[in-house]
């Protein structure tokens, strides 16, 4: 196992989820979500998590979530948002095939309305997703070999960029 053949970040409402699983039919892999991951062990919702044990639980739960996907799955991995906040998850990435899906405020509205499904999100999504963009985008970057815009592109579109940025060949 020499860890998964694409790793993918970024901000709520990047398509992380989506592309991480067209990626994977396209590679004859499989997919794994980071955010399913925690929600399965815990039982309960990412948004519940938060409400019932607070951010460092749920933190707690994404770094070991993290740790098993990087470490046990050689598909195709989609991290939460936060997820990189976590300097041993940084650590982990070095040298992985990661690819940072940019998107911007506009355009992660249009695609997810900035619901309170997502906790950190909740109270005055605009002016919060601002700050979490200010706060991530060097530590996105800083994990990145390849930075993929996903505005005005389809799903699959940004497929085609992911692939063509990590030079990787499908069948």
């Amino acid at each position: 196992m020499t860890g998964p053949a694409v790793v993918l970040v970024g901000p709520p409402g990047s398509g992380k989820s989506t592309v991480a699983a067209l990626l994977a039919e396209r590679l004859g892999l499989t997919a794994r979500d980071t955010d399913a991951d925690v929600e399965q062990a815990a039982g309960k919702l990412i948004s519940e998590i938060f409400i019932d044990e607070g951010e460092p639980r749920f933190r707690a739960l994404e770094a070991a979530a993290v740790r098993a996907a990087l470490t046990g799955h050689d598909g195709v991995v989609s991290l939460g948002g936060g997820a990189i906040l976590d300097p041993g998850t940084r650590a982990l990435l070095a040298g992985l095939p990661v690819v940072f899906l940019d998107v911007a405020l506009a355009e992660a509205v249009r695609r997810v309305g900035l619901d309170t499904a997502r906790p950190l999100l909740a109270v005055n999504p605009r002016q919060r997703w601002r700050v979490l963009m200010e706060e991530r985008r060097p530590l996105y970057t800083e994990v990145a070999r390849a930075v993929v815009q996903t505005a005005d592109r389809t799903p699959d579109e940004v497929v085609t960029a992911v692939l063509d940025a990590l030079e990787l060949r499908t069948a």
